[in-house]
């Protein structure tokens, strides 16, 4: 995998914010729901795989001290305190083996496998050696995933590129919200002791929305609206998310007023309930030239002197 920083295209002393606001435009740009580019589900899943070590402090303090690599994994540092030779501490000659155990040899003069990895073994694999415990199972990963809007107040089932490379069906709820965290059992890296697999944990972030702005259990839009509706009043069409509506504009409406659809909002949580929609009209005036309304407003203006 390429360097982390590079993939997210920061410097190494790049702030915190300014990581995560790179990586959400990346991960925006390159989702495979929103790219059709054939290497957008590769490029993505390396966007997030980037963004588990630079995002995380630790990882990321690791991974600049040399101690993992751009995958996440250790590099390997060697034994410490085997010192291979007869007679001397950590040797074979006198019944030591790799330092903090020890080792002899059988009464047929060979040495006996079980005693010189039994007790290795035993704490590597969490006393599993004798069948005891079960052995460690896998590392957890952390990634973040971009749904829309839409897809989450609707939920259902969506298809996922995770980090590991294997690609994985996970059922959002309805209204799932912004930063929830949502565990795939058993999709997390393998254990090196043949235990179980660890867990993926997703973040969940919903992506802009380029008609409604989410605020709780509220959605809120900006209407556009002719003039001759705001001053005359009329039915209007208003987008949401199961698609548009009619609403009624009152006379008079001025530019700013807020109106309340109640129920399409976004889901709530509780059943089906769902929260309002607030709609706050912009009057339009009309493009070009209108001698007949420049000519009214004239008079108004004249009245008022």
């Amino acid at each position: 995998m390429r360097d982390p920083y590079q993939v997210l295209g920061v410097a190494r002393d790049a702030s915190e914010a300014d990581v995560k606001k790179a990586f959400r435009k990346a991960a925006k740009t390159w989702h495979p729901d929103q790219n059709k580019d054939p290497k957008a589900k590769e490029r993505f899943a390396e966007i997030n795989a980037a963004y588990e070590i630079v995002g995380d402090k630790e990882k990321r303090g690791q991974f600049d001290r040399g101690e993992i690599d751009a995958e996440g994994k250790p590099k390997f540092q060697g034994f410490e305190g085997f010192h291979p030779g007869a007679g001397g501490r950590g040797g074979f000659g006198g019944g030591q083996g790799f330092e903090g155990f020890s080792f002899g040899f059988g009464q047929d003069g060979r040495v006996d496998p079980s005693d010189i990895f039994g007790d290795a073994f035993r704490d590597a694999m969490g006393g599993r050696a004798r069948g005891r415990r079960a052995p460690p199972r896998g590392a957890d990963i952390e990634a973040e995933i971009v749904i829309s809007l839409r897809d989450a107040a609707e939920g259902g089932q969506k298809r996922l590129h995770l980090p590991s490379g294997s690609d994985v069906n996970m059922n959002i709820p309805a209204g799932i919200r912004d930063g929830k965290v949502m565990r795939l059992k058993g999709q997390g890296d393998p254990s090196p002791f043949g235990g179980e697999h660890g867990d993926a944990l997703l973040t969940v972030r919903i992506a802009p929305d380029e008609r409604f702005t989410l605020d709780g259990d509220t959605l809120r839009a900006r209407l556009p609206v002719d003039l001759e509706d705001a001053v005359l009043g009329g039915k209007v069409r208003v987008p949401t998310l199961d698609g548009e509506v009619a609403m009624t504009i009152p006379p008079m409406t001025s530019s700013g007023r807020s109106l309340r659809l109640r129920g399409k909002g976004f889901p709530t949580g509780k059943g089906d309930a769902r929260g309002d929609l607030i709609v706050t009209v912009e009057v339009r005036l009309p493009e070009g030239a209108d001698d007949e309304l420049t000519a009214l407003m004239q008079k108004r203006r004249d009245a008022r002197v």
